[in-house]
């Protein structure tokens, strides 16, 4: 027996995007009769004729986009599964936008793949009717998937979206609203219904069901309107309204209520009740949780304008360091080895005394330079790619050995070793160590300096050494600003190298730690990301 093609409309402004739609259902052997519309009243036409077993919508067609296409396709024919379809990327926030809006999926152009599986669920799942009988386990099917979109709503609009949709469909209401308390006040912010109700409108706590329900903090279930004195008759006379059930959104301290209503006479059951409180009861959770994440974004906020006024502040003070003290260490120094020039009338203590002048003056014009250094590495972005670690090592051992041509010195470097970080900062990892490896060896006849890569469960890059060693049960101290094991007059150093090293790996995610022992040399270990 031959099976019948289902008729899909498709809006789409695409011709070639179209086209592959088609070509993608008739791959995975879906008969289908597709009428592709590019225009919305061509769109509008055609919904109006119907006939349609599935509509597929563009989300972006020249002045109507994929929610003006569902609501369009909602007036006229609302038990028709609707699927956007987006060449945009696939994110959960725009997934719950449009499934909010009534969508039954959201699918990317580039997904296509996954499109076939979509439409032959939703036609073989069909859009529930209102009026028809409940269903308790259809209701909790429903139930599911609305808190799970209520869990990643993050703005009031689009939990209200989820809502006023999802409460019609649990029970197979003709109507609902969703309730807002202000102060004494009850605000009908939104609702889904066959005519219109009370949107906008705001109306005492004590003059309308969704007050009592809130005051009572309980559910209230009306059969018959007219028949119910906390009813007031003149405003549901314009309405359809017939039966309703109003429920708290919160039962201790409400903040709102979602209202369901019926064009007939309707005595919702137990089970109706339950799962439209179970409904407002996530409700609450998702509200409490928009209010939660806007706290969170103001304080990110306020932090974010902490940290740049802060950062501001630094480089005031690095551009006041680097100029305004090195002014007087310039003169300092300057003056000093003038007077060095014509010390020829100065005894032996006197020059030496200008001798260790100029000295410190070099070291604190030394030491400035790397604490801007370290303030540089700790406020530069990142810029992150795959470099060649080993050329790097090369370079910098270059320059090391024309500063002393007559050292013995036996290098030992990988050629293939390669990472991920930026090339800048991690130059200047490989400049501190492979420096200090060439300090702390200079006192050995034959030095041997060896950069290289364990791979275990993941890198680790290593510069070993067989120089000077230390204690390795002060090796964190190493990594903090100042912090030296070697006298000065030993080893010179300003001890701010390897605080910046260890800030550049950290910045990147990773870590560093050393290990050593006196005079049997050290080796630094450190750790980076591969992505």
């Amino acid at each position: 027996m031959k099976r019948m093609a289902r008729r899909i409309l498709h809006l789409e402004d695409n011709p070639d995007d179209a086209k592959l739609v088609r070509a993608f259902l008739a791959s995975q052997n879906i008969a289908a009769k597709v009428l592709v519309v590019s225009h919305p009243d061509d769109y509008r036409a055609a919904l109006a004729r119907g006939g349609f077993d599935l509509i597929i919508s563009d989300t972006s067609i020249p002045g109507f986009d994929a929610i003006a296409a569902i609501e369009a396709a909602q007036q006229v024919c609302r038990d028709v599964p609707l699927i956007v379809l987006s060449g945009g990327q696939n994110s959960a926030a725009t997934a719950i936008k449009y499934k909010a809006a009534g969508a039954v999926d959201y699918v990317t152009k580039q997904d296509l793949s996954r499109l076939a599986s979509v439409v032959q669920q939703a036609m073989h799942t069909p859009v529930p009717r209102t009026g028809t009988a409940f269903s308790y386990t259809h209701a909790m099917e429903k139930l599911v998937s609305a808190i799970q979109m209520l869990s990643l709503a993050r703005d009031l609009d689009t939990v209200m979206k989820i809502v006023r949709r999802a409460a019609r469909e649990l029970t197979g209401a003709d109507g609902a609203t969703f309730v807002l308390r202000e102060g004494e006040s009850c605000y009908y912010a939104d609702e889904d219904a066959i005519a219109p109700l009370w949107k906008g409108l705001r109306f005492p706590m004590s003059a309308c069901i969704s007050g009592w329900a809130m005051h009572h903090r309980q559910s209230a279930v009306i059969e018959d309107i007219y028949a119910d004195a906390r009813i007031p008759a003149d405003a549901y006379r314009p309405t359809f309204v017939k039966s309703l059930v109003m429920v708290p959104i919160r039962t201790e301290a409400p903040i709102g209520a979602i209202g369901n209503y019926w064009a007939s006479t309707h005595l919702a059951s137990a089970d109706e009740v339950k799962v439209l409180q179970a409904l407002a009861d996530s409700t609450s959770v998702a509200l409490e949780n928009i209010q939660l994440y806007a706290e969170l974004e103001q304080r990110v906020r306020e932090r974010t304008t902490q940290f740049e006024a802060a950062n501001k502040e630094l480089e005031s003070f690095s551009y006041s360091v680097s100029h305004d003290l090195r002014a007087p260490l310039r003169s300092i120094d300057g003056f000093s080895q003038l007077l060095l020039r014509d010390a020829h009338g100065l005894d032996e203590q006197a020059q030496d005394k200008l001798h260790r002048i100029c000295n410190a003056a070099q070291r604190m014009n030394g030491l400035i330079d790397d604490l801007l250094g370290l303030s540089r590495v700790t406020r530069a972005p990142l810029k992150k790619q795959k470099i060649h670690f080993a050329r790097i090592a090369g370079e910098i051992i270059a320059l090391l050995a024309a500063e002393a041509p007559e050292r013995q010195v036996e290098w030992i470097v990988d050629d293939t070793i390669y990472a991920v970080g930026d090339p800048g900062l991690l130059r200047i990892v490989l400049e501190n160590l492979l420096a200090n490896a060439w300090k702390f060896t200079s006192k050995r006849p034959v030095a041997r300096i060896e950069f290289g890569l364990l791979v275990q469960d993941e890198p680790v890059y290593y510069v070993r050494d067989n120089g000077a060693g230390f204690d390795s049960a002060h090796a964190e101290k190493l990594f903090g600003a100042f912090q030296r094991l070697h006298a000065d007059t030993e080893f010179p150093g300003t001890g701010i190298g390897l605080a910046t090293v260890a800030r550049i790996i950290r910045r990147h995610g990773g870590r560093i730690w050393a290990e050593a022992a006196p005079d049997q040399g050290a080796t630094f270990y450190f750790v980076l990301p591969q992505s």
